[in-house]
């Protein structure tokens, strides 16, 4: 299977069809010459993916559910793709992007906090404004013209994603409040959640391109911190507030 994310064309050899349908937005026809790196998935990858949501679920206090190997592969392929991708300069990261009149806007929260219900708001308020670029695990491809997020098939329980490509304009953190505010953050106060909500590679000459990614994406993209409580006006705040 040959698929293009982010402006590489990468082969990835596989086990399981259903990583096929999975990405069948990003299928690519391309020749052998003009693949940027290939990707290989066995059992151990796999095995690798279950151990890690049984640790997960157990750390956050859920109960461990039964993944099958078709669904695990669809996990390992996104994090030896993300491995690669540092190589481009280009970040997977956690959170959900919206872009209305072409800008891209990123919201990060610690789980469950709301980002998904929250771009839903903007959907609602900017209607044909607003295009979902992906509601959970976006690329972010760092140069010195800026940040471009794209779409990849990672997006999220309700699947809202897009095979696009937009500037990035902000990155919000989101927390719940009774009352809808934003303001301003410096780097020193966003960037542990950043950290937290980016790809850690294990290996540590990748996650030293990690963090000097991270460096050039907050050098680069405005930051702020949005308090809200979920309702029509929390969008039109955020979204004037950005700009």
């Amino acid at each position: 299977m040959i698929i293009k994310l982010a402006g590489k064309i990468i082969q990835i050899n596989h086990l399981y069809p259903y990583v096929c349908e999975y990405c069948r937005d990003y299928l690519y026809d391309a020749n052998e010459d003009q693949i940027d790196f290939m990707i290989e998935i066995n059992k151990s990858d796999i095995e690798v993916e279950r151990r890690k949501s049984e640790k997960e679920a157990i750390r956050e206090k859920r109960n461990v559910r039964k993944f099958s190997d078709e669904y695990l592969e669809t996990l390992a392929v996104y994090r030896k793709i993300a491995e690669h991708m540092l190589d481009y300069d280009t970040l997977l990261f956690h959170g959900s992007v919206v872009a209305v009149d072409g800008q891209g806007y990123l919201f990060t929260a610690t789980s469950g906090t709301g980002k998904s219900t929250h771009v839903g708001l903007w959907r609602k308020v900017f209607k044909e404004r607003a295009v979902m670029v992906n509601d959970d695990k976006p690329l972010l491809a760092i140069s010195k013209n800026g940040v471009l997020a794209y779409g990849t098939p990672w997006n999220g329980k309700h699947r809202l994603s897009g095979n696009v490509a937009v500037p990035l304009k902000s990155i919000c953190i989101l927390q719940r409040d009774i009352i809808n505010h934003i303001e301003p953050v410096n780097r020193r106060e966003a960037y542990p959640m950043i950290v937290q909500q980016t790809n850690r590679a294990e290996h540590p000459l990748q996650m030293q391109q990690t963090l000097k990614l991270i460096d050039r994406l907050l050098d680069q993209t405005a930051l702020y911190r949005l308090g809200c409580n979920m309702e029509l006006e929390a969008a039109r705040i955020a979204f004037e507030g950005m700009q």
